[in-house]
């Protein structure tokens, strides 16, 4: 099959890659001509486990290749994938103007039939958009099917998350266009869903609204536990053992970020409201997850007595492991709090580093973790990274100049760092981890 994707962030490159590598002719196109020079070069301008030696090998062999002229793209392929961004608007509304000029693009360029699927996350009518789109710069002159296939790759396990899906969802109006995209996904011996192109646009925003859900309920009984002297671990694994509750997103911390979480939730929140339904719990979900940031800080404030004159060494930059990507990072959010309130913050990322410097730059950064932690007055753990998890405790408690660490994943053992020298604040882990809170601002 030949196939263009359109838009090459973390989910146009990943599916034109694992695409490719089933066997498809693939073109990636984007209008970033800087992003299309990387990627002839065999270079990728996001970090995603697995995915530079995708591109590198299926690039060397002829099964994918890179452009930024869109409309040639579209001329030389049946199967069109849109997988631009949709970022969130003034009101949380999802912008999208990139989805649009893309289908404008296909209109103009058509020369035959085309089938054109939505990857991009997109409001609860937009495949009807993109229709109307295609038919007023087409003139009528083709047929074309618009089919939604909403993506479900997590940063950090793209990869994998195409090539092992838990499902697939494809949305048409014209049956035979599903079936032409569900063949592509055939290989992959993975359930398929087909339902009409609402229900497939819901779908995707209704998994990431109750995942968010979840995140922000836990975080919810763990400011409880802090407050009432029990551990929110403990309360997970024993609430988890009903078959009916899945452990997976239920761990407490500083809460969501990324790409997906924060711009859908406002979407469908905007999404409701133009329906004219108020959706109250997702508003508190969005609510509860902001504070939560604050809650973090005011932690760190309370222990140290104030922030001014205070170092803090930060752990993780990117919104979760895994990936170079800083959007929406809970990291970014309390470093600047902890800014503004009067510390110095020196922070290490395995990855990401180059990307914060660019949005904060009153920040010191690090070679390695222990340097960054070097005379600092508390340490606070906001990414998850793998190669915090097992950290040299006793190093820490010579190194810092209070031996306080702030873990913000809960991915430690508060009586193993406590026997090493240090204090240990976690999130609802046990009594006395709650410190009263204090003002924040210097």
């Amino acid at each position: 099959m030949r196939i263009a994707v359109v838009g090459t962030g973390y989910v146009g490159l990943v599916t034109g890659a694992c695409f490719a590598d089933l066997g498809n002719a693939v073109i990636c196109a984007d209008i970033d001509s800087r992003k299309i020079e990387m990627l002839t070069r065999g270079e990728t301008p996001i970090f995603e486990p697995g995915l530079v030696e995708k591109v590198r090998i299926n690039s060397r062999v002829g099964r994918l290749s890179f452009t930024d002229d869109v409309a040639d793209a579209v001329k030389k392929s049946k199967i069109i994938f849109v997988a631009v961004g949709t970022p969130p608007g003034p009101n949380g509304e999802a912008d999208l103007s990139q989805v649009r000029a893309v289908a404008e693009t296909v209109g103009e360029a058509m020369d035959g039939y085309r089938s054109v699927v939505n990857k991009s996350t997109v409001p609860v009518g937009t495949g009807d958009i993109v229709s109307q789109i295609i038919a007023e710069k087409s003139g009528g002159a083709y047929t074309y099917d618009v089919v939604s296939n909403p993506e479900f790759l997590r940063e950090g396990s793209a990869i994998h998350d195409f090539m092992e899906p838990d499902r697939i969802v494809i949305g048409c109006s014209n049956a035979a266009a599903g079936e032409m995209v569900a063949e592509l996904y055939a290989p992959l011996n993975a359930p398929i869903i087909i339902t009409d192109l609402l229900s497939a646009e819901m779908i995707k925003y209704t998994s990431n609204a109750f995942l968010s859900l979840k995140i922000s309920f836990i975080n919810e009984i763990a400011n409880i536990c802090e407050r009432v002297g029990a551990d929110v671990r403990e309360v997970v694994e024993g609430v988890t053992k009903d078959s009916r509750i899945n452990p997976a997103f239920f761990g407490a911390g500083v809460g969501y970020g990324g790409s997906c979480f924060p711009k859908d939730t406002l979407a469908l929140v905007d999404i409701a409201a133009k329906a004219g339904y108020d959706f109250k719990v997702l508003k508190a979900v969005i609510d509860v997850n902001d504070g939560q940031r604050d809650l973090f800080v005011k932690k760190i404030a309370a222990r140290l007595g104030k922030l001014k004159g205070k170092k803090v060494a930060v752990w993780g930059l990117s919104f979760k492991p895994n990936t170079d990507d800083i959007r929406e990072s809970p990291a970014l959010d309390i470093i600047q709090k902890l800014l503004d309130g009067g510390a110095a913050v020196t922070a290490y990322d395995p990855v990401a580093m180059d990307a914060a410097k660019e949005v904060l730059p009153g920040v010191g950064y690090a070679d390695d973790p222990y340097a960054a932690a070097e005379g600092a007055d508390a340490l606070a753990v906001v990414t998850d990274w793998n190669e915090f998890k097992e950290a040299d405790f006793k190093g820490l408690a010579k190194a810092m100049r209070r031996p306080l660490i702030f873990d913000g994943r809960n991915i430690y053992d508060p009586a193993k760092v406590e026997a090493a020298g240090l204090e240990y604040v976690g999130v609802g882990r046990r009594p006395g981890a709650a410190a009263p809170e204090a003002d924040i601002k210097p």
